[in-house]
């Protein structure tokens, strides 16, 4: 009961945690706990903090975007003089020399499993009161939530814990094998389906959400599970368009302008507020030192993330998406004249003095992709987009080349938004070019190059590295207090 009070009497602020519309305030002394919550609006705030854990994905400590981006052909962090080395960290990322005590690997690991414990925590005092459809609904999208988290984890770690339960979770619980932890996943999302709500914003989960997962999980299924589900990929993404809430924007920017929460291209996102919702500061550790003056920010950024220089190269003159790139000479946000060039080549990832300071500061092309609006600070508003419609047609075109059939139609919507010319008979090769292009920064290139086959080439300055690479090692802080986690991933 003492719980439930402190529930009843905390005041959070949530964007569309449910399609509820009255946030009228209701406060009880003491409620008897089979009745608890009575409506949406007591549930959504039972089930908040397990929402908004979704933050984590993007920030330093939450490890997710990083182990995503830096590990791919796409993005890299260079050491620029003495700035951006942080202990090699990022230069283990990048070149496949990540450990078991890695900060990504151990952030990964504990934000999913906060989530999923704040998941569990909710979903067992919502199922008091499930027959109410209102607080049915919230009971699904948490269900939602927690698969999401998981398919976080077995993305990245392969066999893991798989725990429901908040009250009867084992102490020192033992993994469970990567494919059955994927089965129970599916069953449990389409179980929910027809209780979760219509899309309405983008930061709430709803059906699109669900079909999204899906549709991401069977994409995957041959990774996770040893067979291929192609067929059934497809069928999501069906499922998703015949909702008919989702389409592409006619301007490729508009799905990452700062008031992008009613953009129709985002399915599912987190909605960042820079005084509310902090923490999405993505633009800041890309920017050179003196784009400040650019987009006439508030705060100096740090002069860090850049494009590989190969990828970069992949995108012709006429592709529209190269505005989500900064390079060339350098302007203030008046149009004078900076007097300075970033040069999309980058020298080398350990920069040294065969290089002149100039050089390291103004090298690689910077990400421009979410808007970053006059008078920025270290956090942006711009909502992130987790699942985006353009990923979903992309992924339409590669099912069904996979199944021997065309894809052209849908990888064509994508080229023509970005005004390039359609392909005919696109390959499997040409699929994973477009997905680089279209989803640069957008935490997908990690999946992709391991589902193509191609995570362990080499590229610029990693090297080939070695197949255990395509899974993290569980984090060595969790071993040291759970033997049960063992054995460790082969190879590390």
């Amino acid at each position: 009961m003492k719980l439930l009070r402190k529930i009843a009497y905390t005041t959070l602020t949530v964007l569309a945690l449910s399609a509820c519309t009255d946030v009228s305030d209701e406060l009880y002394d003491t409620i008897p706990a089979d009745q608890y919550p009575e409506n949406a609006t007591q549930a959504s705030r039972i089930a908040a903090p397990a929402f908004l854990k979704v933050q984590g994905l993007t920030t330093d400590w939450g490890g997710w975007w990083m182990a995503q981006e830096i590990t791919s052909d796409e993005i890299v962090a260079p050491t620029r003089a003495k700035d951006w080395d942080d202990g090699g960290k990022w230069r283990d990322l990048h070149t496949h020399n990540w450990g078991a005590s890695t900060e990504a690997v151990k952030g990964i690991w504990k934000e999913q499993y906060s989530g999923i414990v704040l998941c569990n925590q909710a979903i067992e005092i919502l199922q008091s009161n499930a027959e109410n459809p209102e607080v049915a609904a919230v009971l699904a999208q948490l269900k939602v939530m927690r698969a999401f988290y998981y398919y976080i984890l077995i993305d990245n770690y392969g066999d893991v814990p798989y725990v429901t339960s908040f009250k009867e979770a084992e102490t020192n619980p033992s993994r469970d094998p990567r494919a059955e932890v994927y089965n129970n996943l599916v069953t449990e999302v389409t179980a929910v389906i027809d209780e979760l709500p219509d899309p309405s914003l983008a930061s709430a989960i709803s059906k699109g959400t669900a079909y999204s997962l899906l549709a991401k999980l069977y994409l995957n299924a041959e990774v996770y599970t040893g067979t291929a589900q192609w067929a059934k990929a497809s069928e999501m993404i069906d499922n998703l368009m015949a909702l008919n809430k989702y389409s592409l924007e006619a301007d490729v920017k508009a799905p990452f302008i700062t008031k992008n929460e009613n953009s129709t291209e985002n399915i599912y996102t987190i909605p960042y507020d820079e005084d509310n919702m902090k923490e999405f500061n993505l633009h800041m550790r890309t920017l050179h030192y003196n784009s400040e003056k650019t987009f006439n920010m508030a705060v100096q950024p740090w002069n860090g993330f850049a494009v590989v220089k190969d990828h970069f190269d992949t995108y012709a003159d006429n592709d529209k998406r190269k505005a989500w790139f900064l390079y060339g000479p350098q302007f203030a946000f008046d149009g004078t004249d900076l007097g300075f060039t970033i040069n999309p080549e980058i020298p080398a990832l350990n920069m040294d003095n065969t290089y002149s300071d100039e050089e390291i500061k103004d090298s690689g092309a910077r990400v421009v992709k979410f808007e970053i609006a006059s008078g920025a600070g270290q956090d942006i508003s711009n909502d992130y987009p987790i699942f985006r419609y353009a990923d979903f047609l992309l992924m339409k075109a590669e099912a069904l080349v996979r199944m021997g059939e065309n894809g052209d139609e849908y990888i064509n919507q994508v080229r023509n938004r970005a005004g390039l010319a359609n392909l005919t008979d696109a390959t499997l090769d040409q699929i994973l070019e477009e997905r680089g292009r279209e989803m640069i920064w957008e935490g997908q290139r990690r999946q992709d190059l391991i589902r193509f086959g191609k995570y362990n080439m080499a590229w610029w300055e990693k090297p080939e590295s070695p197949a255990y690479r395509n899974l993290l090692p569980v984090p060595q802080d969790q071993i040291n207090t759970n033997e049960n986690l063992l054995p460790q991933n082969p190879g590390y």
